[in-house]
Order: C-alpha cells, then structure tokens, then sequence
C-alpha cells in the first residue's frame, strides 16, 4: 500500500489555494480556480459555491462535453453540463473511482456554517483513499474519516489554522498529509511549513509546489 500511496502522490498536482489534480486513469480535479492548465478533465470535485472554489471560469477551460462534476446544489445552480449533486453522507461511483461526500463547516466561525451542508470529499483511487476537506474547522466528524492521504486547510481565518490541522492530520491518522488553502487569498507558506514542522516525526507531510 506504501508504494500505491507514493505512486498516487506523484500524480497529484497543486493547483493553488484548495485546487488539485490527479491524473491516474481518469483526470480529476478538486475546486479548480486561477487555474493555469488547460488539460480536460474526467471528474470535477467542487466543494462549496464561494467564488475561489466553484469557479465557472475556471471550470470551463477543463469541461469536456462528457465531464462529470460531482457539487452540491447551491454550486450547481452556476454550472452545466453532467452534474451529479450531493451532501453530506452521500456515496456513488464513477467508474472506477468511489465517492464518499463528507461534512465540512465551520465551528467557531460563520463562514461555512454547518447548515449549508457544504462538502469535503474521500475518494478512492488506485486503491488508496484521498481526503479532501474543503473549507473546514477541526470538526468531530473527522475522528471516523478513513484516508491515506489527506489534503488539508492550514491558513486559519476561514479555515484551520495550522496547529488546528495538526490535530486533524492526528485524528485522522493518514499516512500523508498535504496542506492547502494557503499563499492565495488568505495564508502563507509559513503556515504550510509549521503545519509540517508540528506533524514531523509523526505522519509524512508532503508540500507540493504549485503546479
């Protein structure tokens, strides 16, 4: 499984802020925005609607005719094309690929409040589960999410701060940890850096450079 882990890891690229892709098979991606990349996407994971995760701009320039963006309804209310909406608790398949849509809220802000049922996804590819946790606090749904790696908010302000995704990355206990949602918007590497510096010794946190 270690090395199912690495291989996956070296097909996943930052795209800044929360954005991701992975390209194993099918070409994914998470909350693309600012992006810079033009390869067309299989599946589109979006978060939430606030503007720096449900881009439509940017989702265009990846949107394929037959493209599958997996959202949930306040996000679909921008976008076309073939979207699956879900929430919280919800699973599917697409292909290969496996779905879990898990909560992801705020608890001592009201930026994302828990009432909006915004998402944070696991997925499953090549065998090795991906945490991606959207927009969130240190939230006690965490203790049961199951991942090999973990993506992870580190900026504070709107999300976690570093010491707080520390003690995620530890109640989630994946064998990588990745953080984002920093060096855009809100957030520097400083707070990447303390967020890996915290967990060392303790699970592997892998930084990846911008894409």
């Amino acid at each position: 499984m270690k090395q199912s882990i690495h291989s996956l890891l070296e097909k996943m690229s930052w795209l800044g802020h929360d954005g991701f892709r992975i390209d194993a098979g099918k070409t994914i991606y998470f909350d693309p925005y600012q992006i810079t990349t033009d390869l067309p996407a299989d599946i589109i994971f979006i978060t939430h609607d606030h503007y720096d995760h449900c881009s439509p701009a940017d989702i265009q320039k990846i949107q394929k005719i037959d493209t599958i963006i997996v959202t949930s309804s306040e996000s679909a209310q921008s976008l076309d094309g073939d979207i699956r909406i879900v929430k919280p608790g919800d699973r599917l398949h697409l292909d290969s690929i496996s779905v879990e849509a898990v909560p992801s809220y705020n608890i001592n802000k009201q930026f994302h409040p828990r009432t909006a049922a915004m998402l944070g996804f696991v997925i499953t590819v090549d065998g090795v589960r991906v945490y991606h946790a959207g927009d969130t606090d240190l939230i006690p749904e965490m203790k049961a999410i199951k991942a090999d790696i973990a993506l992870l908010p580190v900026s504070g302000t709107y999300v976690m701060t570093a010491e707080e995704a520390v003690e995620a990355a530890l109640a989630i206990n994946p064998a990588v940890a990745v953080p984002m949602h920093y060096a855009s918007i809100i957030g520097s590497a400083q707070d990447a850096e303390r967020f890996a510096r915290l967990l060392s010794g303790k699970i592997d946190v892998h930084l990846l450079p911008k894409e």
